[in-house]
């Protein structure tokens, strides 16, 4: 009979083959730019680099994705209450909807992912590890903080994204509201405030990130 730990390990194995590949995760909810016209129709107003400008955008949310499964698993995996586990486990699920809708985005835009998910997913499976193992606090203070980081870099693609992306749009501003969300309900699951400097730190490696999934 296999142990947990076996158990978990083959549950972690398939949700990485899922998260990376081009089968899944299948969204719970549909996509919020499902009640839009077609893309076939509106994409056709954008310009080549308008459309290679939201495709990078995309690019970079759909890794963004792919670094929030890695995290909560990481962070599932080493949690010790079983509360916190279930808080981790339901975020992770409104996450993989998040993923689904930027993976069919970049497909109506014919982009593909960044060729270095794989990496990014192994760097944030580790980090969300060491944030389990540093205590349930820090494991809720670390979502509550990464949150903001992403609620930020959200409100910037809104800005930058063109006009005429409705569908993109729509799906960032969806994706917004389930990120703070998040962030606070960390916060009042008991989750400790991260101090000034270590959160300055995580924004310095959220922009690599993000220079380097927008190119690649």
């Amino acid at each position: 009979m296999a142990s947990p730990l076996i158990d978990h390990a083959i549950l972690q194995a398939d949700q990485l083959l899922r998260s990376l590949s081009g089968v899944g995760p299948t969204a719970r909810r549909p996509s919020p730019a499902q009640a839009l016209p077609p893309a076939a129709s509106t994409d056709a107003e954008l310009t080549p680099e308008e459309r290679r400008h939201a495709a990078g955008l995309m690019r970079v949310n759909h890794t963004g994705e792919i670094c929030a499964q890695a995290l909560y698993q990481g962070q599932a995996l080493t949690a010790r209450d079983p509360a916190v586990r279930r808080t981790l486990t339901h975020a992770a699920r409104e996450e993989e909807d998040h993923l689904a809708w930027c993976a069919e985005r970049l497909a109506e835009l014919k982009a593909d992912p960044s060729r270095l998910n794989p990496v990014f997913y192994g760097l944030s499976y580790g980090m969300g590890v060491l944030a389990g193992m540093a205590g349930d606090r820090v494991s809720l203070g670390f979502i509550h903080a990464t949150e903001d980081q992403v609620v930020a870099h959200l409100d910037r693609h809104r800005e930058s994204l063109p006009e005429r992306d409705l569908r993109s749009r729509a799906i960032v501003e969806r994706m917004r509201e389930d990120e703070s969300r998040h962030g606070e309900e960390a916060l009042e699951a008991g989750g400790q405030t991260f101090p000034e400097p270590v959160r300055r730190l995580m924004t310095a490696v959220s922009r690599l990130m993000t220079a380097t999934a927008y190119r690649i």
